[in-house]
């Protein structure tokens, strides 16, 4: 029993060295204001054209299953951001939205259900040393971080999609005309 404790806490710390030893310094999460176009089919590049579209934190994370670093200034960001819908960062498809995000102090975006199922999928993923369920993109097959079951968060899915903020595009709520905002802008 103790050997296997031992075990889970070498993994659990290679995993977590593994995030920090891969940051690549000032990462963002992409933010427009206009939705990108629905992919029509699957999307399928070159390893070049993936490179020239992305930024490198983008193509190490969801080219290379890459993870961002806990914590980052794209977490914080994450925090921030009010309503709106989150798309895939590598091909624009729609996979979550912020009715269903939450704070789960892991440090990395969280999630209790994607906003639309047949854009996300998942595999097992025995990377690290231990089993876990990874979610990729299903439109670009791009890896957008893990998904874990029954840690007791108070969500209708106890489901919490750990999901990398540099793999994803937020687009804000469009506010509806009349609205406050708009009507102090004519004032001035």
């Amino acid at each position: 029993m103790n050997r296997m404790i031992a075990a889970g806490f070498v993994a659990a710390v290679a995993v977590l060295a593994g995030c920090a030893r891969h940051d690549s310094g000032s990462t963002t999460m992409s933010t427009t204001n206009q939705p990108p176009a629905p992919p029509a089919a699957k999307v399928t590049k070159t390893d070049a054209e993936w490179r020239a579209q992305l930024t490198p934190e983008q193509y190490r994370v969801l080219r290379e299953a890459g993870t961002e670093r806990a914590f980052g200034p794209v977490y914080d960001e994450f925090k921030k951001q009010s309503a709106g819908t989150y798309y895939c960062g590598g091909c624009g498809a729609e996979l979550f939205s912020s009715d269903h995000k939450f704070d789960s102090h892991c440090g990395w975006p969280s999630f209790y259900d994607p906003a639309n199922a047949k854009n996300v999928r998942t595999i097992e993923d025995r990377a690290a040393g231990m089993v876990r369920v990874e979610v990729r993109c299903a439109v670009c097959d791009g890896h957008l971080g893990h998904v874990f079951k029954g840690e007791g968060y108070k969500t209708p899915t106890d489901l919490r999609y750990c999901i990398n903020g540099v793999a994803l595009k937020f687009v804000p709520k469009a506010e509806p005309k009349g609205t406050a905002t708009e009507a102090q802008g004519k004032q001035r």
